[in-house]
């Protein structure tokens, strides 16, 4: 029994960390965005349902076997900190038998269907596995998953709703930009309108719907536009969640390639932080719910449209307001995992003051630049 494993996909999206994790396809059937390195030199394959069933009945199987554990540590079936502890502690087991230690422990009662874009399997197929999901996890409250806008326009209304009658609550898509100039460049397969049109579809078929946005993916050529036209776009659908991930070029994306050779001009963190605030300025008639639940996102903006609006921006003209050394402070202090909000450097005055020792000693000894080539190196390594 403590050999039990099953198949789970590189990633999921962040507020999915306490899911349960189940690979339904395996990678991108897309995978030409110039800006993300998930899933470069991997194949995208399609899993049969029977290959889906057995893992869902291996990770029921699992977490029955945690369960009994509990009992037998005379814990009573709860999933504590001494069972997780000897979980955790056990060599012989799986990583994926700890996943699902880990979402018994946090009781969360959410699934995350792994990986790019599920929608892609036949309506009959998804719909299968999904009941039999239901079926063998009955705690769960919610199915969420990712896809794409060019693969849910290629389905009707009316398969949307079987998928969603099934039981899948939630889908995150990568809208990035809403600016076509900007889609184009990067390679993403996708037009403005076909991100209005597929939104449109999801939210009229039950789904929540999640759109992902870039800040910074126009550099410092397209910035404006892609912050104006990406709010359009979110404005003709307003959707459930909006959630800004800010760019970060690592060496292994291919968008690397154009930042070296001049055709693309990275933002500095300041200009991302105008491009925000112009995009958030531009929202207009929606009731997303709008989060910046990302370790590369450098301010918390966070709240619920229309209200929250203006505490938003707020949060934006607060920074901007900053005197130059303590934006630069605020930035060492963010990107090296040491405040979470703006209001971290009030509260902790004595770690201020050794983050200030610092910035102040890099730049007399490395001057601007060498500054800016340490935050760089700070925010990269989350990547």
């Amino acid at each position: 029994m403590t050999q039990m494993s099953f198949e789970q996909g590189p990633i999921r999206p962040p507020n999915e960390a306490r899911s349960l994790l189940l690979r339904f396809t395996r990678n991108c059937p897309w995978n030409q965005c110039l800006f993300c390195p998930a899933y470069k030199g991997r194949k995208f394959s399609l899993r049969t349902v029977e290959e889906i069933k057995n893992d869902i009945q291996t990770a029921r199987d699992i977490a029955d076997d945690i369960k009994a554990r509990s009992f037998k540590l005379g814990c009573g079936g709860k999933i504590d900190n001494e069972v997780i502890s000897a979980i955790f502690n056990d060599p012989s087991l799986s990583d994926s038998y700890r996943s699902v230690a880990f979402w018994l422990y946090y009781g969360t009662g959410a699934c995350f269907l792994q990986d790019a874009d599920n929608l892609i399997m036949k309506t009959k197929d998804m719909v299968e596995a999904i009941r039999f999901l239901k079926e063998k996890f009955l705690e769960l409250t919610r199915i969420t998953t990712y896809s794409r806008s060019r693969t849910v326009i290629r389905k009707s209304v009316e398969s949307l709703r079987q998928i969603r009658d099934a039981g899948l609550d939630r889908v995150h898509i990568g809208l990035e930009s809403g600016h076509d100039p900007v889609l184009k460049f990067m390679k993403k397969g996708v037009t403005a309108a076909q991100h209005i049109e597929a939104g449109h579809k999801l939210i009229e078929a039950g789904m929540e719907l999640s759109e992902y946005i870039m800040p910074g993916l126009g550099g410092q050529d397209m910035w404006r536009e892609h912050a104006i036209e990406t709010a359009r776009v979110l404005n003709e659908i307003n959707p459930h969640f909006i959630r800004l991930r800010s760019l970060r070029i690592p060496p292994r994306v291919p968008l690397y390639k154009k930042l070296q050779d001049g055709s693309f001009t990275m933002q500095t963190d300041d200009m991302v932080v105008e491009e925000i605030r112009l995009f958030i300025e531009h929202l207009d008639g929606i009731t997303s719910t709008i989060t910046s639940d990302h370790i590369m996102n450098l301010l918390d903006v966070y709240g619920k449209m229309p209200d929250d609006k203006e505490k938003m921006l707020k949060v934006i003209d607060k920074y901007q307001k900053l005197p130059e050394l303590d934006r630069q402070i605020y930035r060492v202090g963010r990107r090296g995992g040491t405040y979470s909000s703006l209001k971290d450097m009030q509260r902790d005055p004595v770690t201020y003051q050794k983050i200030k020792r610092l910035v102040e000693k890099i730049k007399e000894e490395e001057g601007p630049d060498g500054l800016e080539a340490f935050i760089k190196e700070l925010a990269d390594k989350y990547i």
